[in-house]
């Protein structure tokens, strides 16, 4: 049997520390759920603005909402195809870096402004199918 070329050993890609930070990641994570975001960005969005502590836990969802929404945008890759959702991946990233206002009408500004960035990036990823669909 000539002109066979022996099989090289096969090694994990991965050593056991490394796996167990993969495992302990994915049990970690949960699925995306537009539904809720749009939910938060309604209640943002209402002609009454939440108060207090409402507007503070609102504020920090629709911030993870956006974080999520920009890492599926990046994964992607829609900031480099579609100019739309580079200009909206940009608006989010400075939104989240944006520190929430200590007085009440900035803080309700701030909810608002991410609230419909949220909305448009999430309108946009199921526009450009980087998401089945928006809800």
């Amino acid at each position: 049997m000539t002109g066979l070329i022996p099989a090289l050993r096969w090694a994990p890609p991965l050593d056991a520390d490394a796996l167990t930070e993969v495992l302990a990641k994915v049990r970690q994570w949960t699925p995306f759920d537009g539904g809720a975001l749009l939910d938060d960005v309604a209640t943002a969005l209402d002609d009454v603005p939440p108060g207090g502590p409402v507007l503070e836990d609102l504020t920090q969802r629709l911030r993870s909402h956006l974080a999520r929404l920009v890492d599926i945008a990046v994964a992607a890759e829609a900031p480099h195809n579609d100019p739309e959702a580079g200009r909206l991946v940009q608006r989010a990233r400075h939104l989240h870096a944006e520190h929430m206002p200590d007085d009440r009408q900035g803080a309700i500004g701030h909810l608002r402004r991410t609230a419909w960035t949220a909305n448009e990036l999430l309108e946009r990823l199921a526009a450009i199918r980087c998401l089945t669909e928006a809800v």
